[in-house]
């Protein structure tokens, strides 16, 4: 079985680091990866964005390294997490978890 994603895109703010109730370090990132094509009403690219969240020494390092507009790459994993209400199972949308991080630009380019 396998469960990876690869996205590779520019951070649309700066990550805050924040501690969970059990004091790890944890930050959410939003990603914009341009489409490789372009549409064919406007002519121009497209671009997809997608929240992602990242642990410990990832999410510490990126807070460090990276602000808004910096190129990223990520190897992540998708989570998906149920909860009741009203005695009904439900689920969540799909979660993005970082597994691993490559910092390829500053955003200056």
């Amino acid at each position: 079985m396998l469960n990876q994603t690869i996205l590779v895109g520019r951070l649309t703010h700066d990550p805050e680091l924040r501690k969970s109730e059990e004091g790890r370090s944890v930050t959410t990132i939003r990603i914009a990866v341009q489409r490789s094509f372009k549409s064919g009403e406007t002519n121009e690219y497209e671009t997809d964005f997608f929240n992602c969240t990242l642990w410990s020494g990832i999410a510490e390092a990126t807070v460090d390294y990276c602000k808004k507009g910096s190129i990223i790459g990520i190897k992540a994993r998708l989570a998906q997490r149920d909860y009741m209400v009203e005695g009904q199972k439900l689920f969540s949308y799909p979660e993005i978890i970082v597994e691993k991080i490559s910092f390829i630009g500053n955003g200056k380019d």
